[in-house]
């Protein structure tokens, strides 16, 4: 186990593959830990350097009390790719992870070559919405949203396996002071502006049956950047790299390909 000290944050993060390889980055979504690529790894391309992490109040990262700004969140990211010595990387985002992504190239573009948005958007829901769920939480605990996420989280007939129990319980297991950080900060956050100015390779990717960013908000968002494109996963919700880790790897792939990244 690998532990950093942002100065606010104490970050648990993973270094697999080649240590000389093209570096890839990959940030999890709200409620998952840096497991949420597991499945995806062993189907890309050998030679990479690959970089998993926990944000704050998640997995086995420290969790300050909340909440958390957009901007503690980049700056912790930023700060660990500064002491891995990380530049021109692929930096692949899922859902507050695919914000992140975008604030960290509108701030740092020296670090991020190309991204991945996966099933994100500039702006998330609304600050009712994120109000309704943080006030469930403190008053019912993590357990109050399980069902309610793994719909949202998952495609209808991926809810009916056993395979839904695992994530079930890591998203309840997540430290309520996480959770709720994260979700002030993705509550206070609208990139529209910001993202539109990027210009930078960008490849979406989508699942058809994702009730928490849909496909239109990733398209939308991802159209913000000039050159970019959007993939759409069949039969697959906001997880995707869950449901179907091999197509997901492809499009990883064939991204990385078209950007010379491998």
């Amino acid at each position: 186990m690998n532990v950093f000290d942002t100065g606010t944050a104490r970050l648990n993060y993973r270094v697999d593959g080649d240590p000389s390889g093209a570096p890839i980055v990959f940030s999890n979504s709200l409620g998952t830990d840096l497991r949420l690529w597991d499945d995806v790894l062993p189907h890309l391309p050998p030679g990479l350097r690959i970089i998993r992490y926990d944000k704050r109040g998640h997995g086995l990262s420290s969790c300050p009390e909340a909440p958390y700004s957009m901007g503690a969140l980049v700056k912790d990211i930023e700060a660990l790719l500064e002491h891995l010595e990380v530049r021109d990387c692929l930096f692949v985002g899922l859902s507050i992870g695919g914000m992140i992504a975008q604030g960290l190239a509108a701030k740092r573009l020296d670090m991020i070559r190309a991204m991945v948005l996966s099933n994100t958007g500039a702006k998330i829901a609304t600050r009712d919405i994120w109000a309704d769920r943080i006030h469930t939480i403190e008053t019912y605990g993590m357990e109050a949203i399980g069902d309610a996420t793994m719909k949202r989280w998952f495609s209808r007939g991926f809810q009916k396996t056993p395979e839904v129990e695992p994530w079930r319980n890591m998203l309840t297991r997540t430290p309520a002071q996480g959770y709720i950080g994260c979700a002030h900060a993705i509550s206070g956050t609208d990139f529209i502006t910001p993202t539109s100015g990027l210009r930078l390779p960008t490849l979406g990717i989508a699942g058809d049956e994702d009730d928490a960013t849909p496909v239109d908000l990733v398209k939308e968002t991802v159209g913000l950047v000039p050159g970019s494109r959007t993939v759409i996963m069949r039969k697959a919700g906001h997880l995707p790299c869950v449901e179907d880790p091999v197509t997901y790897a492809r499009h990883l792939t064939d991204f990385m390909r078209e950007t010379g990244h491998v």
